[in-house]
């Protein structure tokens, strides 16, 4: 029977959807800090896996030492994309650097194609292949770790947003940039650090969900496509609402895939983004804002 495997549909869809949390709170860093949707984020993603491949099977570097490599060496590209094109650009019109970022994403792709090639890479599963059996779900120790370091990292990320002194100066500075920088907060390092949070959170996606996937040179595009999708559905901009989105956007798809079809597993993601912003433009967790006019 098929509703006998819903419970594994439910760990595949609570893996994927751990996924498209770290991606979707990525976007949410970016939209808080500057108003942008980050389009690069997906090849974000992309750009973490492919550098720790190339640690740990081309340099031999242990997993334990690859990881932070690979995610401090796309931090340092989001870094630099807001120090260069961004923060550069004369043109200061929204439509303008969103397009600066369209143009990073085809430029990272292209670069990915140089260096990696078009073949699709993998990485070896942490804790080996043999699932673990939990009442009727079978879970891979991969699915295990994608769950736990990204609920780690979110937790993680809470705590320093709500109990450090630049946390709460970023949280100000999405809030109200103008009066962060008339009290003497540097708006223009914060934004940078937030950049630099994005591109770890899609590196740390992108390491972990390789030996499920595999990656290639495009491979982030999609991942990247549904992070976006599971923002906008828990409230884009609400940090609390891109991680329910993007869990919740997982379990729906995997469900989806399983009990309907799984030729349709990336068109439900969109079905039901379009379904929520019929309903609550929004989103979930989101809040319309009313201006006077």
């Amino acid at each position: 029977m098929v509703w006998q495997q819903i419970p594994q549909f439910l760990v595949s869809g609570v893996t994927n959807g751990s996924i498209y949390a770290l991606i979707a709170f990525g976007f949410c860093l970016i939209q808080n800090a500057t108003g942008l949707v980050n389009f690069a984020q997906g090849d974000f993603v992309m750009l973490g896996a492919m550098v720790m491949i190339s640690l740990t099977q081309v340099v031999h570097l242990p997993v334990a030492v690859a990881l932070p490599l690979a995610v401090a060496v796309v931090a340092l590209v989001g870094v630099l994309l807001e120090l260069g094109p961004i923060r550069q650009s004369r043109n200061r019109d929204v439509l303008t650097l969103v397009m600066i970022t369209v143009g990073a994403s085809i430029s990272l792709r292209g670069g990915g194609m140089l260096v990696w090639g078009k073949n699709a890479h993998i990485l070896p599963a942490w804790g080996g292949d043999q699932p673990i059996l939990v009442g009727r779900a079978a879970v891979l120790p991969q699915a295990l770790w994608i769950v736990s370091l990204s609920l780690m990292v979110l937790l993680g990320l809470y705590a320093f947003f709500h109990r450090t002194l630049v946390g709460k100066a970023m949280r100000g500075v999405a809030d109200n940039p103008q009066g962060a920088l008339l009290i003497g907060l540097s708006v223009r390092r914060l934004v940078a650090l937030a950049f630099a949070l994005s591109g770890a959170l899609g590196a740390l996606a992108g390491v972990l969900v390789t030996p499920l996937t595999s990656m290639s040179y495009d491979g982030g595009l999609m991942l990247g496509l549904k992070g976006f999708a599971g923002a906008i559905l828990g409230g884009y901009g609400s940090a609390l609402g891109a991680v329910v989105g993007g869990l919740l956007l997982g379990v729906l798809e995997s469900l989806g895939a399983g009990l309907v079809s799984s030729a349709y597993k990336d068109a439900f993601a969109f079905v039901v983004l379009l379904g929520i912003l019929f309903l609550r433009p929004a989103g979930i967790l989101g809040s319309t804002r009313v201006r006077r006019l």
